[in-house]
């Protein structure tokens, strides 16, 4: 009998793992599902068609906080394993390691993938010292490689915060760039030209992070077909000098009208920080774009003003001369803003400041099906400047009045989503549309986003060799990294994807962190609980087991 109730037990549990090997599911008990993936990163895994490579190189010796973000991420790609199968392979590796010859050819190779260091201090024997890691990934497939950075900075919050994020990120880290590289390049992104817009080494960095999963090139109204319009996906405007057409807007509007999705990056007012280091005063002007028409029409209204932000980037100015030599020094110039995001939007959450350069404010406009969404806005502790207006380098040396810099937040990103009504509806086709095609009165379901400022996509240029800056590096303040990039990037994914995979982004893992204030006062009492009490429920236990024992031998 007992060997048949084994016998029994044994193939029970030969059962059970056989049924576990073919079926793969898993329970999840914590409140935000944490150890859950998405049903959207599920179906990308299952769709993989050929072998993803994932190489993570935060590996080595580093503080616990780095180690709980690579734990995480080890946990993530096993859980991408488990759906994907054998088409996902993953490792970690050390990035630096060998003699001082192999690290040096290491991190010129990792720089040459896009692959930067972060530079961390940490405690030791002798005091601080600093290392490099790299809390970053490479996924490659079909031999085209992306990096996916696994650690989300931001300015003003804890270093717990600035991790728990970036674990929060992490799914849609990955996912949206296994998606980005196995879909291939059929989404055509074009930057139009021909009004004086940034030009390609302006726009360096931004057409390469784009092209690494889109096909991105330039694109003039003035002489493309109606044709090559629907083969795009976005149009970028970036930054224009001059008017536009009735006929380029013309070209515009049906574009949207077919749900075609649309950037506008625009300065409303003319103003330039080299022409103000050769003279003493500039006068900032309203431009003639000719783009206030069909912007109200989707919704939205540019200013002619500009924003003065207490919250601004610094520039390098001279402020004097000592022995002969001119002193050089970093200040705040007011009308360069760094706009931190305040939204729960998915396109900006967790972002770091994003810089601009002489932004204006916009105002919104009811349009029936449209939604507007502020995405970005000026600080508190902002004004606007009317144009035109004289602006000079010595205002700089003015301390700004803070009663003055006191407004509510204005705002200079917004996102317009639902159907637009035509801005030639009841209009006759102006004159240059040779072709014979009609616009309808109402868009596609279609989206589109407005900023204030043409330089938010603009690199920074090496005046000595001509060479591009990454996007969102400053090189006056070569320390500070600004998240235009990300923001960029996140933009164009929003725009394109209709899956709804960028809502991974709000993914949220609540910080349960211990109460500082609460351990100091209360440690000596929960040091006795977890020393004392433990000895306390043995010693009665001894002397129960021993009293029981005299009972039940002595009868």
């Amino acid at each position: 009998m007992d060997l048949r109730n084994l016998a029994l037990f044994i193939a029970a549990i030969i059962l059970l793992n056989v049924l576990a090997s073919e079926f793969f599911t898993r329970f999840d008990f914590t409140a935000e599902k944490r150890y859950t993936l998405s049903p959207i990163t599920k179906n990308i895994l299952k769709d993989l068609k050929d072998q993803v490579q994932i190489t993570v190189y935060l590996e080595g010796e580093f503080p616990a906080g780095f180690k709980r973000l690579r734990n995480s991420t080890e946990d993530l790609l096993r859980d991408f394993d488990s759906y994907a199968g054998k088409n996902l392979q993953f490792d970690f590796v050390i990035p630096l390691s060998g003699d001082q010859k192999s690290q040096e050819e290491a991190y010129q190779r990792l720089l040459e993938m896009g692959i930067e260091p972060t530079q961390l201090s940490v405690k030791t024997e002798d005091g601080m010292s600093q290392k490099l890691i790299y809390p970053v990934a490479l996924i490659t497939y079909k031999g085209i490689q992306t990096p996916v950075k696994l650690l989300q900075t931001k300015a003003g919050v804890s270093p717990e915060e600035v991790l728990n994020n970036s674990i929060q990120n992490l799914e849609y880290a990955f996912a949206s760039a296994i998606k980005r590289l196995t879909a291939g390049s059929s989404i055509r992104i074009g930057f139009t030209e021909g009004h004086g817009e940034l030009n390609d080494l302006q726009l360096n960095d931004a057409l390469q992070s784009l092209g690494d999963s889109y096909e991105v090139g330039r694109v003039d109204l003035k002489t493309i077909p109606f044709e090559g319009l629907d083969k795009l996906k976005v149009l970028v405007i970036a930054k224009p000098e001059t008017a536009f057409s009735e006929a380029e807007k013309y070209k515009i509007d049906y574009f949207v009208m077919n749900g075609g999705r649309l950037i506008w990056s625009l300065d409303q007012v003319s103003a330039d920080l080299d022409s103000l280091r050769g003279a003493a005063e500039q006068l900032a002007f309203p431009k003639k774009l000719d783009l206030d028409d069909i912007l109200f029409k989707y919704g939205v209204r540019l200013n002619y003003d500009l924003i003065a932000d207490m919250n601004a980037a610094q520039i390098p100015l001279n402020v004097g001369e000592v022995g002969g030599q001119s002193q050089i020094q970093p200040l705040p110039w007011l009308f360069y803003p760094i706009f931190v995001p305040i939204s729960n939007h998915p396109i900006v959450k967790n972002l770091d400041g994003i810089k601009s350069e002489f932004s204006s404010t916009i105002d919104l406009i009811s349009v029936k099906n449209v939604r507007a969404e502020v995405i970005l806005a000026s600080s508190p502790f902002s004004k606007n400047v009317k144009a035109p207006t004289m602006l000079s380098l010595q205002m700089v040396e003015q301390e700004p009045d803070p009663a003055q810099f006191q407004s509510a937040p204005m705002p200079v990103a917004v996102l317009l989503e639902g159907v637009f009504p035509s801005n030639f509806k009841n209009r006759p086709v102006p004159e240059g549309i040779l072709s014979n095609i009609k616009i309808p009165e109402n868009s596609k379901a279609t989206k589109m986003m407005v900023l204030s400022d043409g330089d938010f996509f603009k690199n920074q240029v090496n005046k000595s060799d001509g060479s591009p800056y990454p996007l969102g590096f400053d090189r006056f303040m070569p320390d500070q990294q600004y998240a235009n990039k990300s923001f960029l990037l996140n933009t164009v994914d929003y725009l394109v994807d209709d899956s709804g995979i960028i809502g991974l982004r709000n993914k949220e893992i609540k910080l349960r962190l211990l109460d500082r204030a609460k351990i100091r006062q209360e440690k000596t009492f929960w040091q006795l609980i977890n020393i004392v009490l433990p000895l306390f429920v043995i010693f009665l236990s001894g002397i129960f087991q021993h009293y029981y024992r005299i009972r039940k031998y002595t009868r």
